[in-house]
């Protein structure tokens, strides 16, 4: 129902942040619940580690936008696959996975490359629908590789090996972004994207213009890969470099119009805090009245097979998906489900896989999942036109989902 609520708030026009108030209000008032537990969940997102990385990373991405940093990397990806088909796409949609990976949340994964993406592909023809869609569900496409937080935090609610989960998750992560690739090469061919000649000489010359920009992602993730640095010191070197080589080096932008950037990227950050700080709201409530355990107690007599539990799995994660952010649904449903998944013989990596990716999924589901609300902030566009945006992607997420669901040896192979 509070989806509904926030649904029918949203398309008659009212701001994101206030529908998500609203539904937080009448929900904690029909449950008879003190609205200071609103506060709360505003102290709650205060103490998390996004928060600490956020600013730094919507300001680094604001300014690469501003400059002409897009450029560099428009002419440096079409002289390395231009001649591909979806090359320019190809590439955001492994970039997005790397960031997602590494940071653990989708929200960062908008925030940070959105603003160097998005205007990178509509330079090179890529139409608005097609490139929101891919930049909203292209943020949670990381979650099942290393060093992914919800798979650790997976495997510890579950009691389960992490290395086995991490190995688990390679094949159906390859997969996905794999069939995102095809199709993203598809769209380019039907759209005309213009496919450029391979020449050697074009790529040492962008390569050369770019290197600066270059080796920025290469420090960030080997730093983190490695331990040497945490994400929230990723951000804060990511924000230094990305102010030397742009402010400095390159000079895109002048000294005057950094104040404007700061404004802008942190007004992007005070948006999305609050949505997220109602959206935590809605949550705790939503845990507090044991919804989830309902809704699936509510299904139980369905589950007479293995099939029959997987798919009736499918629908109701994708519904939690949208509604409850994945840490808390990992501490909330996974021990609900582990005895039942057990009585079924289902693997706990196969599970673990599943379920992840059932929630990575739900990031991006209408009408609620999280990173519509973000991406909506962030571009500046109608909600709406988020959630066409983002259906054919989803369509394809959905058909990764049933061939990791129902075919076990994707997730279990590589183990052994």
């Amino acid at each position: 129902m509070n989806s509904l609520v926030t649904f029918f708030l949203v398309i008659t026009g009212l701001p994101l942040f206030a529908a998500m108030a609203v539904s937080a209000i009448v929900s904690h008032k029909k449950a008879e619940i003190d609205l200071q537990a609103i506060m709360i969940a505003f102290h709650q997102l205060a103490s998390m580690p996004l928060l600490k990385s956020l600013p730094l990373f919507a300001f680094a991405g604001y300014l690469l936008a501003k400059s002409d940093a897009p450029q560099r990397l428009i002419r440096l990806s079409n002289a390395a696959l231009g001649w591909l088909p979806g090359g320019l796409a190809i590439v955001a949609i492994w970039a997005c996975s790397l960031v997602t990976a590494v940071t653990g949340a989708s929200g960062v994964t908008i925030v940070a490359l959105g603003g160097l993406l998005l205007p990178a592909l509509r330079e090179q023809g890529y139409g608005d629908r097609f490139s929101l869609g891919l930049i909203t569900t292209g943020g949670s496409l990381g979650l099942l590789f290393p060093p992914s937080l919800p798979v650790i935090l997976f495997g510890v609610v579950a009691e389960a090996p992490i290395e086995e989960l991490f190995i688990a998750g390679a094949l159906p992560g390859i997969l996905i972004l794999g069939l995102l690739s095809a199709y993203s090469a598809i769209y380019s061919v039907r759209a005309g994207i213009p496919r450029t000649p391979f020449r050697g000489s074009e790529l040492r010359e962008a390569t050369w213009q770019a290197k600066y920009d270059i080796p920025l992602p290469f420090l960030i993730v080997i730093g983190i890969y490695s331990g040497f640095i945490t994400v929230s010191e990723a951000a804060v070197i990511t924000a230094l470099y990305v102010l030397i080589v742009e402010m400095v080096i390159y000079r895109d932008l002048r000294w005057r119009e950094l104040p404007g950037v700061v404004r802008e990227s942190m007004v992007l950050v005070g948006g999305i805090l609050i949505i997220l700080g109602m959206t935590m709201a809605v949550t705790n409530y939503v845990i507090d009245e044991e919804l989830p355990q309902q809704l699936f107690e509510s299904i139980g007599p369905y589950m007479t097979s293995p099939f029959a539990f997987l798919l009736a799995l499918n629908l109701f994660l994708l519904l939690v998906g949208c509604m409850i952010d994945i840490y808390a649904a990992i501490v909330l449903i996974v021990p609900l489900l582990i005895p039942i998944a057990e009585a079924y013989d289902i693997n706990m990596s196969h599970l673990g896989i599943i379920f992840l990716t059932n929630m990575g999924i739900g990031y991006a589901t209408p009408p609620v999942g999280v990173n519509l609300f973000i991406a909506s902030v962030r571009f500046n566009q109608p909600i709406l036109k988020l959630y066409w945006s983002a259906l054919p992607f989803i369509a394809i997420l959905l058909v990764a989902l049933a061939l990791i669901t129902f075919v076990p040896a994707l997730s279990l192979s590589l183990g052994g």
